[in-house]
C-alpha cells in the first residue's frame, strides 16, 4: 500500500468522531451518548480525502464495582462518505453509526442490544500543511433498548490536529445536549462534555504513543442526581497491513467520580477503504500515515 493510500485509510479513522454508542443507563451510570475515548488515536481535526470507508471500533471493559465487577462490550460499525463538496472552505463529510452493545452490571446476567444510532455531518478545514481543524454536528436517534440510553440528543464536536514530522497531536472536545433529559423509565440524562487526547508518532508502518480521555456530566436541574466523571490514560500501538489498518490501545481510569470503581478497557479498531478518489490533490500529508470510541459507565 503506498503512502497516499495508507494515509487515506488512517485519516478515515476521523469518521469515528461521528461513531458513538449510548452508555448504560441506571443509578450507577452516566449519560454520555458519545463513548468517552471513542476518537482516541485518530487525527480527527485533519481533512479527509474523498472516498467511502468502513470502520469498526470494538472495546471490552471491566469496572471495579462491588461486590462484582461490571463488564461491557461495545461495537461501533460506521460508514463515512468524504464527499467532493466543500462548504465555507471545508471538506464536507457525512457519517452514520449503529452501535451494538452488551453489558453485565455488577455481576448481573449479560444484556445485549442496539444503542442510539448517530447521523452526522462534519466540516474539516486544512490550515497550512500540517494543521487542521474540524466541526461535527450530529443527532442521536431514540431507541427502545432499556439498558442503554434511549433518548434523542445532539452532538457538537470541535477538533484540532497537528500532523507534522510523523506526529498525530490531536484534541477533540465533544459536547452533548439531550432534547429530553428524562428517559421513559425516569432516568436522568444530563448534558455532558468529553475530551479525547492523542500524542502518537509513526515509525515506518508502526504507530505508538500515549493517549488519554476524560468525561463529565454537566450540572442538571434535578436535585439528588450524582454527577459522574472520569479521566483515563493509556498507550496505543498501530500497524499498517496494507489495505486494512489496525489500531489497538488499552486505557485505565486514574480518576473517577460516582462510577463505583475504576475501569480498565481494551480497544481494537479496523479501517477498510471501500472506495477512494485517486487524486493527489485530495490526499492529505503522508506524515500521519498509518492505522487510525464504550466505557461501561
Amino acid at each position: 500500500m503506498n503512502g497516499r493510500s495508507l494515509t487515506t485509510a488512517c485519516r478515515f479513522g476521523t469518521v469515528l468522531l461521528a461513531g458513538a454508542a449510548s452508555l448504560f443507563s441506571g443509578q450507577a451510570m452516566a449519560a454520555s451518548a458519545a463513548q468517552p475515548g471513542q476518537t482516541v488515536g485518530l487525527p480527527v481535526g485533519a481533512q479527509l480525502p474523498v472516498g467511502l470507508y468502513f470502520v469498526n471500533t470494538s472495546s471490552f471493559g471491566v469496572r471495579d464495582t462491588q461486590p462484582f465487577g461490571s463488564e461491557s462490550n461495545i461495537n461501533l460499525p460506521t460508514f463515512l462518505w468524504a464527499t467532493p463538496w466543500t462548504l465555507f472552505g471545508a471538506r464536507l463529510n457525512l457519517a452514520t453509526t449503529q452501535p451494538v452493545v452488551a453489558s453485565s452490571v455488577r455481576g448481573a446476567p449479560y444484556q445485549s442490544g442496539i444503542g442510539v444510532p448517530l447521523m452526522a455531518a462534519q466540516l474539516a478545514w486544512k490550515i497550512g500543511e500540517n494543521f487542521g481543524v474540524s466541526y461535527l454536528f450530529g443527532g442521536y436517534h431514540p431507541v427502545e433498548t432499556r439498558f442503554v440510553i434511549q433518548n434523542a440528543s445532539l452532538s457538537h464536536r470541535f477538533a484540532a490536529t497537528y500532523s507534522g514530522n510523523g506526529l498525530n497531536l490531536t484534541a477533540n472536545l465533544l459536547y452533548g445536549i439531550y432534547i429530553d433529559p428524562i428517559s421513559p423509565q425516569g432516568t436522568v440524562y444530563p448534558d455532558y462534555l468529553n475530551l479525547d487526547l492523542t500524542a502518537t508518532k509513526k515509525f515506518g508502518k508502526w504507530e505508538i504513543g500515549p493517549v488519554a480521555f476524560g468525561s463529565m456530566d454537566l450540572p442538571t436541574r434535578f436535585p439528588g442526581y450524582r454527577r459522574q466523571g472520569q479521566f483515563a490514560v493509556g498507550g496505543l500501538v498501530g500497524y499498517n497491513f496494507g489495505p486494512v489498518n489496525l489500531q489497538a490501545y488499552v486505557t485505565r481510569d486514574v480518576v473517577e467520580r460516582n462510577y463505583g470503581g475504576h475501569e480498565t478497557r481494551g480497544w481494537l479498531r479496523v479501517i477498510v477503504p471501500i472506495y477512494k478518489e485517486n487524486t493527489n490533490s485530495a490526499a492529505p500529508s503522508p506524515s500521519v500515515t498509518g492505522p487510525a470510541r464504550f466505557a461501561g459507565r
